[in-house]
C-alpha cells in the first residue's frame, strides 16, 4: 500500500461499509471504537479469502492448502511483531485477545513465580481483566489460588496515576507490576516507558494492558522497555477472537505452557510429554488460523494512514467533545488536556441515568457505550454506578462530534417534559 499523503476522513470513511448503515431511521454515528473497532472492507476481504482460497489447519499437514494457510499465518505473526517492534517473530504469542494474554500471565508465569505473600501490584483504573485474574491467584490455596497480595496505585481527581504514590510502591517491591497504558473510562494515557523504568530499577516484572494505545498510536515493545504486551485485534479494525502477547525472551525460561493439547508438544507417552519452544507452546489446539491473517491486513491499513496522524485526529476530537460538553455544563471524567486522554470521553448528565442517555442517542442513530465498562472499583471512585462514553477513531469526523453534542441538548430536553 501507498501512505496516505494527508489525513481525509472522507476517504477513510469510503473504505468501511457498516458506516453507510442508517440506524433508527438516521445515518450511523459510530462512537464505541473502545468497545471495538468497525472493519475496512480491505479487512473483511482478507478473512473472505482465507476460507475461500486457502482454509486448512495451520502446522499440521504438508498439503498445498495446509503450506499456503501456514506460510500466511506466520507472516501474520512477523506482521504483528514488526508493528509494535517486538525483538523478534518468536516473541509474539497468539492469544484469543487481551483478556486471555492477561489470563495467560498470571497463570504461566505467576503461578510459577508468586508464592504466598508476595505482592503484584496494579492501578485503581484497571479493567476487570487485570484484576480478576490477580484476584483468583490472591484466593487461598484451598480456594484455588496460592495467597498473593493485591497492592494498587490510587488515581488522583483529575483522572491520572498518582506517580509519587506508584514511585513509593515499586520502591517496596512487588514481584509485579500490571497497568493500562490507556484507560477505557478515562483516556487517560499513562507514562508507560517512565512506570516501566522505575519498575526496571526495583527489580519487578512489568505487563501492559495495550488494548486502548497499540491501536491508536505508536507503541514501541522494546523501548517502553516492559515484560509482557498484551492487545487485541478487534479493537484495531480486525476480527474479534484474535490477539497478541509480546513476551520479553527473557521471560520465558519463567513460564509453563497455559494450556496442553496438540500441536504445543514435541513427543508425548501415556504418562509424560515434552514440548515445543515458545511460542507454540503456549498455543495448545487449532488456532483462528483466518482471523489472525485478516489481522496482518489491518495492520497494514492502519500503518498506511501513519499512526501519529491517527492519533493527532483523535486528539483534535477530544478537544471539541470535552468543549462541547463543557459549554452545555456536562461533567466528564478524566484529564481536561486532549493531548493526555485522546479517543474517550466519558461523561454524566445530570439527572439522566447513562443507559437512558444511551438508548435516546441511539434513537438518533448515534452509538455510544453505558455502563460500569468493565471498571467496576474505578466507578466506584469517581463515585458513580456508571458513565456514559463516546470514543473516537480515525473514521469519525468532527461534524460527528456535535451530532453527539447535539443529542445531549435532545437527552436533556427529553427529562426535562
Amino acid at each position: 500500500m501507498t501512505a496516505v499523503a494527508s489525513f481525509d476522513v472522507e476517504r477513510i470513511r469510503a473504505d468501511f461499509p457498516i458506516l453507510h448503515t442508517m440506524a433508527r431511521g438516521h445515518p450511523l454515528v459510530y462512537l464505541d471504537s473502545a468497545a471495538t473497532s468497525q472493519k475496512p472492507q480491505v479487512v473483511i476481504d482478507a478473512l473472505v479469502d482465507y476460507y475461500t482460497t486457502s482454509n486448512a489447519n495451520v502446522h499440521r499437514s504438508v498439503h498445498y492448502l495446509a503450506e499456503r494457510a501456514t506460510t500466511a499465518y506466520e507472516e501474520a505473526r512477523a506482521r504483528v511483531g514488526r508493528f509494535v517492534n517486538a525483538p523478534s517473530p518468536e516473541s509474539v504469542v497468539w492469544v484469543r485477545g487481551t483478556t486471555e494474554a492477561i489470563n495467560l500471565i498470571a497463570t504461566s508465569w505467576g503461578r510459577r513465580n508468586l508464592s504466598e505473600g508476595d505482592t503484584v501490584l496494579l492501578t485503581e483504573m484497571e479493567h476487570h481483566s487485570n484484576l480478576v485474574p490477580w484476584q483468583m491467584l490472591a484466593k487461598p490455596r484451598d480456594h484455588g489460588g496460592i495467597g498473593i497480595r493485591l497492592d494498587f496505585v490510587p488515581v488522583t481527581e483529575d483522572g491520572q496515576l498518582d506517580m509519587d504514590a506508584a514511585r513509593e510502591k515499586l520502591a517496596t517491591g512487588p514481584r509485579l507490576f500490571g497497568f493500562m497504558a490507556k484507560s477505557n473510562v478515562l483516556g487517560t494515557e499513562n507514562p508507560v516507558a517512565e512506570l516501566c523504568a522505575l519498575a526496571r530499577a526495583n527489580g519487578v516484572v512489568t505487563l501492559v494492558d495495550g488494548a486502548q494505545s497499540v491501536p491508536h498510536g505508536t507503541v514501541d515493545f522494546q523501548a517502553l522497555g516492559c515484560d509482557f504486551l498484551a492487545f487485541s485485534a478487534h479493537k484495531a479494525l480486525g476480527p474479534m477472537g484474535i490477539g497478541a502477547l509480546i513476551v520479553n525472551p527473557c521471560r520465558y525460561p519463567e513460564m509453563s505452557p497455559y494450556q496442553g493439547g496438540g500441536e504445543m508438544i514435541m513427543r508425548v507417552k501415556l504418562a509424560t510429554s515434552t514440548y515445543k519452544a515458545p511460542p507454540i507452546c503456549f498455543e495448545a489446539g487449532t488456532p483462528s488460523a483466518g482471523d489472525a491473517i485478516a489481522f496482518h491486513t489491518a495492520l497494514d491499513y492502519l500503518e498506511n494512514l501513519d499512526l501519529s496522524a491517527v492519533h493527532a485526529h483523535e486528539t483534535r476530537l477530544t478537544r471539541l467533545a470535552l468543549d462541547l460538553l463543557a459549554e452545555k455544563g456536562i461533567k466528564t471524567f478524566g484529564p481536561d488536556d486532549a493531548a493526555l486522554r485522546a479517543g474517550i470521553v466519558s461523561f454524566d448528565v445530570p439527572g439522566v441515568h447513562p443507559h437512558d442517555v444511551s438508548t435516546l442517542l441511539d434513537g438518533r442513530g448515534i452509538a455510544v457505550r453505558a455502563g460500569h465498562h468493565c471498571c467496576q472499583p474505578l466507578m466506584r471512585k469517581l463515585g458513580v454506578v456508571a458513565t456514559s462514553r463516546a470514543s473516537f477513531y480515525l473514521y469519525n469526523t468532527e461534524d460527528e462530534v456535535r451530532q453527539f453534542a447535539d443529542g445531549l441538548d435532545h437527552v436533556r430536553e427529553y427529562f426535562k417534559r
